[in-house]
Parts: structure tokens; C-alpha cells; sequence
């Protein structure tokens, strides 16, 4: 799957000279919390987020009354505030780097361009979302996670031993284990009941983690 996928098209865009008040009201209203900053040739230069704005004061902040803080913060711009190195994807990036790119940039959003021109954003709820739908966490069924053995053909007889007993899989991901030699295995199925269902997977798996109807 791919960022243009799932990224929010044609974002909600402002100004460089937009004044900071102005930015947290569009937050607020558009229930957002990354806007991209473009120049009046349409033009990525900066990208502004929630917590920027919230840190955003007159300095020093702490000799200036109420009013007077007040009085400058509208009159501050994006500009001040915003990161002018904004890292980017293109719209063909697959979601798994993005996620690896903002997890290792720690930050929550990234603007995707098609060559030089901002076509959407893929953002940390943008990838919640994805997550819920890969573990089918909206559908009902028995839960399983099971420490594997790192062999091949593992999952095919998995998947061939369910199969043979009527199961639906909902959904399958494998992840790091104790070491090398084996695999987290989660998997969620329905069609077969949550005891057959651990006695299906005894003899193919190291050891059951976790059985339970969700």
C-alpha cells in the first residue's frame, strides 16, 4: 500500500504571513494538527504543527501583563514559528517508510508531493487508522498470538491447518520474537471456536502467548 493511498489529498494550507491566533483557530475549527505553510506561488516552505503554535510566545514572555502577550501574539507569524526544513515524501512512497521516517524523525506528519507540488499528508492518525484496519480490529473473531519457530513454510501450514478446519482469517502479521530463532505471530480468525482454535495451533507453534475472542 502506498502513501497516496491513504494520505489526506489537497491539505489545508496557510501563509507564511498568516499571524499565529489565526492558525490555532483553523486547528481548532478543522479538528487538525499539522498545517503546511505555502508561499503565493503555491510553493512547500515550512510546515507549522499543534505543539508550535502552543510554544509560540513574545519574548521574554515573562515581563509582558496578559494584554500586552495577548496584543503580540496577534500579531506574530507562522513564519517565526514554523519548521522551514520540512521533510517530505513522494506520493508513491509505501506506507511502512513513512511510518519508519516519522518514527525515526519523531514527528507526526509528513507532506506528500507529487515532483514539486504538495498534493496531501500522512499523519500519526492516518497510520492508526491503517493499524486498526490491518489487525481487523473492528471485526469479531478469536485473537491469537504464538511464538514461532524461524523455519520455512511456517505460516503456509499456518494457513493450510486453519483452512482445513473452516476458519476465515481476518488478519495476520508477524513481528520480532525472543531472539533470531523465532517469530511473534498474531492472527485473528473466525469460523472456528477459541479451544479448537488453540488446539489447531499447539503442535505448530513454540508456545501460545494469548488466545481470546475479540
Amino acid at each position: 500500500m502506498l502513501v497516496k493511498e491513504r494520505m489526506s489529498r489537497n491539505p489545508i494550507t496557510i501563509r507564511p504571513e498568516t499571524v499565529v491566533t489565526e492558525a490555532q483557530a483553523l486547528m481548532k475549527r478543522e479538528k487538525i494538527h499539522h498545517l503546511p505553510v505555502t508561499d503565493k506561488e503555491g510553493r512547500l516552505v515550512g510546515i507549522v504543527t499543534e505543539k508550535d503554535l502552543l510554544y509560540a510566545s513574545p519574548s521574554p514572555a515573562t515581563t509582558l501583563s496578559v494584554y500586552e502577550m495577548t496584543s503580540l501574539l496577534a500579531k506574530l507569524k507562522v513564519e517565526k514559528v514554523m519548521s522551514p526544513k520540512v521533510i517530505t515524501v513522494p506520493e508513491d512512497t509505501p506506507l511502512e517508510e513513512a511510518a519508519r521516517i516519522m518514527a525515526d524523525g519523531n514527528i507526526g506528519g509528513l507532506p506528500v508531493m507529487r515532483d514539486r507540488t504538495l498534493v496531501g499528508i500522512i499523519t500519526e492518525s492516518d497510520l492508526f487508522r491503517i493499524f486498526i484496519e490491518l489487525f481487523g480490529a473492528r471485526q469479531k473473531g478469536v485473537r491469537a498470538s504464538v511464538l514461532v519457530p524461524n523455519t520455512m513454510g511456517l505460516l503456509a501450514r499456518l494457513t493450510e491447518a486453519l483452512s482445513r478446519e473452516g476458519g476465515n482469517i481476518i488478519s495476520i502479521g508477524t513481528f520480532l520474537g525472543e531472539d533470531p530463532t523465532n517469530g511473534l505471530c498474531m492472527l485473528k480468525v473466525d469460523g472456528i471456536a477459541k479451544d479448537r482454535l488453540a488446539e489447531i495451533l499447539k503442535p505448530l507453534v513454540i508456545r501460545i502467548e494469548d488466545i481470546r475472542e475479540a
